[in-house]
């Protein structure tokens, strides 16, 4: 029986000879820059204060296409959730995702070719951004994981939907587990975005059922046989429940998508649903917390502030003495516009 080659994501690598599988994890992120802090109060017109979004260069990734909430929700920019895959936070963040590229995407291209491990990558990176966009919003999202996620589970789907073709199949299944839990386990820190990993990876996951199913041996046989040899009996392609998955995949990504796409441009904050969800990007703990940052704009006239979410536009008046310095104003900006 001929054994499976498969690479591992999340910057895990995997080979695999006669069944077996060896493992090297190198983490993987997937970046989300939040907007920091506030302005500095002048009287007469507003002087952004400069922010960590300054230091992850979010004003050109915005211009370069990074995924804006705002920008796909209000101006129906919806190209922005392919390019934002193709954007990076700065060079480590590239070149991790390019070294964990070269030791999923290669093998599994040898596999199964360019055609549909280029359109698994793409549409698994768009899911990405889907679920990325529904539940983070107000932060501007890059990066490639969602992509590669989406590799690692189609090469699981692709193990469950051709089981009857491998060796030592549990080991593979164990190993490609492993190698996902722990890679997703990374992303409750903070700064990632855990929510493009997951959606990429459920979305290559249902894709590996619908690109990456293997014909069964027999039939590969039948198709074989030299001219003049008779063939006692016909060999199905696929079996039962590979046409099964096929089908079930293919209806659960066009409504999944298609309800996706739907909330997203209704504007629905999908934390409003689902109130443990954040932890599932970020778990607060004594070394950092997760609390949103966002950015404002203040005006003082007279004895008050005038604050302006720069995300939202909402604008609220404070009294001078509650907003006189910038730790202040740091503290009423996130609390009126989080």
């Amino acid at each position: 029986m001929p054994s499976q080659g498969a690479g591992g994501g999340g910057g895990p690598s995997m080979a695999s000879t006669s069944g077996t599988m060896a493992t090297a994890p190198t983490p993987l992120r997937r970046v989300s820059a939040s907007a920091s802090a506030t302005s500095a109060m002048s009287p007469s017109s507003p002087t952004p204060r400069p922010s960590q979004a300054d230091d992850w260069g979010e004003p050109r990734l915005d211009k370069m296409g990074a995924l804006v909430i705002e920008k796909v929700t209000k101006q129906h920019q919806t190209w922005r959730l392919f390019t934002c895959v193709w954007l990076h936070g700065g060079v480590f963040h590239l070149l991790t995702n390019m070294l964990s590229l070269l030791f999923i995407g290669i093998r599994l291209e040898q596999e199964f070719g360019f055609v549909r491990i280029g359109l698994l990558y793409v549409i698994s990176g768009f899911g990405g951004g889907i679920i990325s966009a529904l539940f983070l919003r107000q932060s501007i999202s890059v990066g490639a994981s969602g992509a590669l996620f989406g590799l690692l589970g189609a090469m699981l789907s692709e193990l469950i939907a051709n089981w009857t073709i491998y060796a030592n199949k549990f080991a593979a299944m164990l190993t490609l587990i492993f190698i996902i839990t722990v890679n997703l386990a990374m992303g409750i820190l903070p700064h990632v975005d855990n929510f493009a990993h997951i959606g990429g990876f459920l979305s290559g996951f249902l894709l590996g059922f619908v690109l990456l199913i293997r014909p069964q041996f027999g039939w590969v046989r039948q198709r074989s046989v030299p001219p003049g040899y008779i063939v006692t009996s016909v060999k199905s392609k696929h079996r039962t429940y590979q046409y099964v998955l096929w089908i079930l995949s293919v209806i659960i990504l066009i409504v999944g998508f298609t309800l996706g796409l739907v909330q997203l441009y209704h504007g629905v904050n999908m934390n409003d649903y689902c109130s443990w969800c954040h932890y599932m990007s970020c778990v607060p703990t004594s070394l950092w917390n997760c609390k949103a940052q966002v950015y404002c704009q203040s005006t003082q006239v007279g004895n008050q502030v005038n604050l302006t979410c720069s995300d939202t536009g909402k604008s609220n008046i404070y009294p001078l003495y509650a907003a006189d310095n910038l730790i202040k104003l740091d503290d009423l900006c996130s609390e009126f516009c989080s």
